[in-house]
């Protein structure tokens, strides 16, 4: 019998040994295949964009093919729950933004929680912005708010329970403390124009991509972004701590992710390297042009502050009652 009972302990122990050398060895030769980045949103965004600069430059660096595939919708919750099954090889990962934050809360049935995914690098981030028609005479928060005192504000923003609408909800009712209503639009481009052409009073926004160029241009009149410090894109455009809204701030990010159970040599090989593909200067700049800053952390960091945001949208949506079934 105990003969037996060795023998079994035996082949246990040796079978784990194999598993862990396997994993190890794994590890060790990562990547020896082709990796699949999936985009939670349609191509020509930013999450878009931002993934395929990564992916090339992880095929330059890593020396393997990197494939982009958009799984776009339910808020990138679609492409999330593709990821957060596949297996924890570090061969399929997620590139998406802070809507799988607010997600975490905004959705009642969520198919997969924070346990479920692991950030690899969190790349990028733009602050959400307040912006008018540049007929407005208001050339901030503060004076806008005076010159709608008694009058109902609208502001429209790509669709419901995105980072914009919450933000911008938030900021009227618990900082502004002015009656606001919300007006969805089916994307950034038909909100933009709703407030050229003076259908809405405001557009909130993530100040990166089109709104940055807009209000560089003169065509939109930026009064607040939601950030520590004034963008370099729009230096001119205060932030909402300067107009006497301390303490708030809020940003939209893009953000790459993989399987919860993924070996961490293989997270700390991929955040590695993504860091290296935000640091070369092009990369960098093509960035900051268009109103995003580069992020570079360890995995941890990033992790940390993924937990950290989704606290923080947690609260705010919560506040506002907001839920989707």
């Amino acid at each position: 019998m105990l003969h037996v009972r060795f023998a079994r302990n035996f082949i246990a122990a040796a079978v784990a040994a194999v598993c862990l050398c396997a994993t190890q060895a794994g590890a060790q030769t990562y990547p020896a295949n082709k990796i699949t980045i999936v985009v939670g949103f349609a191509p020509g965004g930013f999450a878009d964009t931002l993934a395929r600069l990564i992916g090339k430059g992880l095929t330059e660096r890593l020396h393997q093919t990197v494939v982009v595939e958009n799984r776009p919708g339910a808020g990138g919750n679609i492409a999330a729950g593709v990821v957060a099954r596949a297996e924890p090889d570090g061969y399929t990962l997620l590139a998406t933004t802070t809507a799988l934050a607010i997600n975490e809360t905004l959705h009642e049935n969520n198919p997969f929680s924070r346990t479920d995914l692991a950030a690899v690098a969190i790349a990028a981030s733009s602050p959400e912005a307040l912006a008018t028609r540049a007929a407005n005479p208001a050339n901030n928060l503060v004076d806008f708010l005076k010159e709608m005192k008694g009058r109902p504000i609208n502001f429209g923003s790509a669709g419901v329970g995105t980072g914009s609408h919450i933000e911008a909800a938030y900021f009227f009712q618990f900082l502004a403390k002015a009656p606001a209503q919300h007006i969805p639009y089916q994307g950034g481009a038909p909100a933009i124009n709703a407030t050229l052409g003076g259908d809405i009073d405001l557009l909130a926004t993530t100040l990166g991509g089109p709104a940055a160029a807009q209000i560089a241009a003169g065509k939109l009149k930026g009064l607040g972004i939601a950030a520590d410090k004034r963008a370099a894109v729009v230096p001119n455009v205060p932030t909402y701590a300067e107009q006497g809204f301390p303490g708030f701030t809020a940003a939209s990010w893009v953000g790459i992710f993989a399987p919860a159970k993924t070996d961490p040599k293989i997270l700390a090989t991929l955040n590695q390297t993504i860091n290296d593909v935000l640091k070369t200067p092009d990369v960098k700049q093509r960035l900051i042009d268009v109103g995003f800053d580069p992020i570079v952390g360890t995995q941890t960091e990033a992790d940390a502050m993924f937990n950290a945001e989704i606290d923080k949208w947690g609260k705010m949506v919560k506040s506002l009652g907001l839920s989707i079934k």
